[in-house]
């Protein structure tokens, strides 16, 4: 990182977790509820079944008698040793629970390992990934403030906030998907980042646990992989060889507890949850639901109130700009190409899938992993303004998308699928009327404003330093080339 800007990154870090782990998610919505059941099968049970509790989930498998997970096992297996640990210290387990969905009592007890998760899974990866955008945009841009607007963007100016506050698959691999980027933008950044290993492991760790959290990351990761080969094309063949056997080595490995899940689940390392799934008939549909794109959907994964991505991330139509501008750059064209092609791509396997919607969703849930790549093109686009006016204007409407996904995060990332504008007709009257989650309200018994206004309090301080911190670094740093 360049001078001045590593206490930025560690106010960005603590704000993007706080913010995760502050406001929370219904642990009874089915792709929640089967994730936790397979990892409290996993601990309690030592096997996948997830029969004692198939009836509080519409999202599972079935294989003969026997119930099981219908998801890519990563968040589960990630969320397993938590679970193992709550139990452990509260001495309490699902056995000692009435399994009915109107339990307070189960409510509570599923609600407490869903916190852990997501404070140390979902939260970590988000925070983690908001740095490393904070870090490339400051590096392709010289600017600090340019790349905290990238990584506000992404963090907390769009629904990668909520879903970051779930189990759901979608914003771990966007923040894995993230990781790896930078990992090989900085790892091919010049002759003495090439010489160092932690470069190649990230990649390939972070493209490898990212399949095994959502199998839709390949993806990504081939288009990743191949721009890695890109910017690698100029070495020698020795050095080339070190690089690729590395990633590719570490990625093998982290698909190892796929298999092994598979294989402990299912008794083959190849069949997949997906295979069985209960209740979804349009997974039969091409290849598990994915056929070919449809312009209309693509047209309303961006445009349509009732999912596209413009209401609910407003700022990202600046990213766009950004992106335009890195290929038109010799310097960034090849990352600008890359984070456009990976934006199309997730949006084109999105307008794939039968169930595109993705039932109750805030936004296109399916492509959340589009949306750190077009976080990328806000460092550049703040860093080309040059009139005062402009830069006011482009923090307004960040602070405008940032206000719109408080309202999101602290209500319901999980809206109605009958709607036709759930922002308005859901959260906004959700807010409105002071039907609010958080921390505090949740787990301390707070009325839920006054928790509000406490993380108000928490994170308006730490935002402020990390901008006047920002903009004093820019004041002194040289721009980086």
């Amino acid at each position: 990182m360049t001078r001045g800007s590593h206490g930025v990154a560690a106010g960005l870090f603590a704000l993007v977790w706080l913010s995760c782990v502050w406001f929370g998610s219904w642990p009874f919505n089915p792709n929640n509820a089967t994730r936790l059941f397979g990892a409290l099968a996993l601990v309690e049970q030592h096997d996948a079944k997830i029969d004692r509790f198939e009836s509080l989930t519409i999202d599972k498998a079935q294989f003969g008698d026997h119930h099981y997970m219908d998801k890519a096992p990563g968040t589960t297996l990630m969320a397993a040793p938590l679970v193992w640990a709550a139990n452990h210290v509260t001495h309490t387990d699902s056995r000692d629970q009435v399994i009915d969905i109107t339990s307070p009592k189960l409510d509570h007890f599923l609600s407490l390992r869903l916190l852990l998760a997501v404070a140390f899974g979902t939260a970590l990866l988000t925070a983690f990934a908001a740095v490393l955008l904070f870090d490339l945009g400051t590096g392709i841009t010289g600017s600090v403030t340019a790349g905290l607007v990238a990584a506000l963007g992404y963090a907390l100016g769009s629904v990668v906030w909520g879903w970051s506050t779930t189990l759901f698959g979608h914003a771990p691999v966007a923040g894995l998907l993230t990781i790896a980027t930078w990992a090989v933008w900085r790892g091919t950044s010049g002759p003495k980042e090439l010489g160092r290993w932690r470069y190649p492991v990230m990649a390939g760790a972070a493209l490898g646990w990212a399949l095994v959290v959502e199998f839709t990351a390949i993806f990504g990761g081939v288009a990743i992989g191949l721009w890695a080969l890109w910017r690698t094309r100029h070495l020698d063949a020795p050095t080339r060889r070190r690089i690729y056997g590395v990633t590719a080595g570490v990625a093998l490995l982290m698909l190892v507890p796929l298999g092994a899940y598979n294989q402990f689940a299912f008794g083959t390392p190849f069949k997949l949850g997906y295979e069985g799934v209960v209740g979804f008939n349009g997974m039969q549909q091409g290849l598990f639901g994915l056929t070919y794109p449809k312009p209309l959907v693509l047209v309303k994964l961006l445009f349509s109130p009732r999912r596209g991505l413009i209401w609910v991330a407003p700022v990202l139509l600046l990213g766009a700009v950004g992106l335009y501008r890195m290929i038109r750059t010799v310097t960034t064209r090849d990352l600008g190409v890359l984070a456009a092609a990976i934006t199309t791509i997730v949006l084109l396997v999105n307008s794939s899938y039968v169930y595109w919607d993705g039932g109750a969703s805030t936004g296109p849930r399916h492509s959340v992993v589009a949306i750190p790549f077009l976080a990328i093109g806000l460092a550049p686009f703040w860093a080309g303004l040059r009139h005062r006016w402009a830069r006011i204007a482009t923090a307004a409407l960040l602070g405008l998308s940032i206000l719109v996904n408080l309202a999101i995060a602290t209500t319901d990332i999980f809206d109605s699928d009958t709607m036709s504008f759930p922002l308005w007709e859901h959260n906004a009257v959700m807010f409105v009327t002071g039907n609010l989650t958080n921390f505090p309200s949740q787990w301390l018994g707070w009325a839920p404003w006054r928790g509000f206004a406490l993380y108000l309090v928490l994170v308006g301080p730490l935002l402020t330093m990390m901008v006047l911190s920002a903009r004093r670094a820019d004041r002194i740093v040289a721009p980086v080339a």
